[in-house]
């Protein structure tokens, strides 16, 4: 597979009612979450509206799931070696929450922790077959229907800065005062701005990674989350640029934010 550097290439829905998040996610995003498949794995495909895959929905199982069953989105970062960075990361401060293993036609993979405790799966992807440079388009920074937004909440964001910088080559220029929260620290990808690091306040949260979905309209989108069942955490807020981005839990208690242009 083509060289990805070091930006999430997946992400994933863990909740315990994939129907009901394909309802709601097909509204507020534009998505079209795949049926349940025939089989014993329920993992459903994101299918956005030019195509393309913006990640997957998996049936969170009482107890089953690695990490406990809280529902929750993940990323995927992608690695050379998944055993070699998992040593590295343990070494590092950080644990293991799903051993590696190995997935046909996907590739290897493993959920860990970063050292405060923020949960992403670090992957070995199989290229597609008969497309050896096959190259992730999950993220964008400007297209709706995609991440467009990675935020990482710690306890400790200079650790993380230090910490992302190592395993996966991100840089950290730039930054944003968010008063008691400290700095809005912005990352990148090589040339590209993939998202920040800010800090948290506990013992109210807890370090982990939201991410943000693009929409065409961020008030629709808004009245889409209250009508369809879900509660809104930050009202749409003007961000550099001059678009606006909201942060929102879904039905099933699952935190994630958007972004986009105000059309009103």
């Amino acid at each position: 597979m083509a060289d990805q550097n070091g930006n999430f290439i997946w992400y994933e829905l863990l909740t315990p009612d994939p129907d009901s998040a394909k309802a709601f996610y097909d509204a507020v995003v534009g998505w079209d979450i795949e049926p349940q498949p025939a089989g014993p794995l329920d993992y459903r495909m994101i299918r956005r509206g030019d195509g393309g895959d913006a990640g997957g929905v998996m049936r969170l199982m009482a107890n089953k799931q690695a990490g406990g069953a809280r529902p929750v989105w993940l990323g995927y970062l992608p690695v050379e070696d998944v055993d070699a960075t998992i040593a590295a990361i343990k070494s590092d401060g950080g644990q293991v929450h799903m051993p590696a293993t190995d997935m046909a036609g996907v590739g290897r993979i493993a959920m860990v922790t970063d050292p405060a405790g923020a949960a992403f799966y670090i992957m070995r992807p199989v290229p597609p077959e008969g497309q050896p440079d096959a190259v992730s388009d999950v993220f964008s920074v400007d297209r709706p229907q995609h991440v467009r937004w990675n935020e990482l909440t710690t306890s400790d964001p200079g650790g993380a800065v230090n910490f992302y910088r190592r395993h996966f080559g991100w840089s950290q220029e730039g930054s944003m005062p968010m008063g008691e929260l400290g700095d809005y620290r912005f990352l990148q990808d090589g040339d590209v701005g993939i998202g920040a690091i800010m800090g948290l306040i506990p013992p109210n949260t807890r370090p982990q990674w939201s991410y943000y979905f693009g929409v065409e309209d961020i008030d629709r989108a808004a009245e889409t989350i209250r009508s369809a069942g879900g509660t809104i955490t930050a009202e749409p807020m003007e961000i550099p640029g001059g678009e606006y981005s909201l942060s929102a839990i879904d039905p099933q208690g699952t935190s994630f934010g958007l972004v986009g242009p105000r059309k009103a």
